[in-house]
């Protein structure tokens, strides 16, 4: 698709609590409302019995099925100015029951850049200690998975046939992407 011409307005045709669809021109997207992105979690578990990653599992209305993910979460959905480091501390306990001792930002990535403006900053968390269940809060209902780095893909394969979704970035764990370029302790 063709660039916008310079000058050409922006829409908002709807707006809720977490998005909002635009236009520009003849392209429509969804943005996060409100400033909001998010903290998205490669949480790495070295233990005696080898690497792991923890991975979640939890339903997802858009797909109408379980989806098979990295710990996830909204960075200043209830407190502006709140760092995607303290969001991501918050998230990941709620989630998994984890809590990591080191933390390392890897940077800014876009979810899916053709329709939603969204992006997400990447952490990864070593030197984790297991602290409670996870599972999330409120009406999550998660899955927590510890999942052997090398069987990942006999993981995402079994999961799949279960007729679970599996997010773009378990993807590149399949690929050994993300740990390609991450010095991990």
């Amino acid at each position: 698709m063709t660039r916008p011409a310079p000058g050409t307005p922006i829409e908002t045709r709807w707006e809720g609590r977490f998005i909002t669809v635009r236009q520009q021109g003849t392209w429509e997207y969804v943005s996060r409302s409100r400033g909001i992105h998010a903290a998205v979690i490669l949480a790495i578990d070295d233990a005696a019995d080898g690497r792991h990653v923890i991975l979640v599992e939890q339903y997802r209305v858009p797909m109408d099925r379980n989806c098979i993910e990295l710990p996830a979460g909204l960075v200043g959905d209830d407190s502006a100015g709140e760092a995607a480091e303290v969001a991501a501390e918050r998230e990941l306990e709620e989630e998994t029951g984890y809590r990591a001792a080191h933390w390392r930002v890897v940077g800014e990535f876009y979810s899916s850049p053709g329709m939603v403006s969204e992006s997400f900053t990447l952490l990864v968390a070593t030197g984790l200690t297991k602290v409670g269940d996870g599972g999330g809060v409120d009406s999550e209902d998660i899955i927590v998975h510890r999942v052997p780095l090398d069987g990942i893909a006999d993981f995402a394969a079994a999961k799949r046939a279960e007729g679970c979704g599996i997010d773009v970035r378990v993807a590149l764990l399949l690929a050994g992407g993300l740990l390609a370029f991450l010095p991990l302790p």
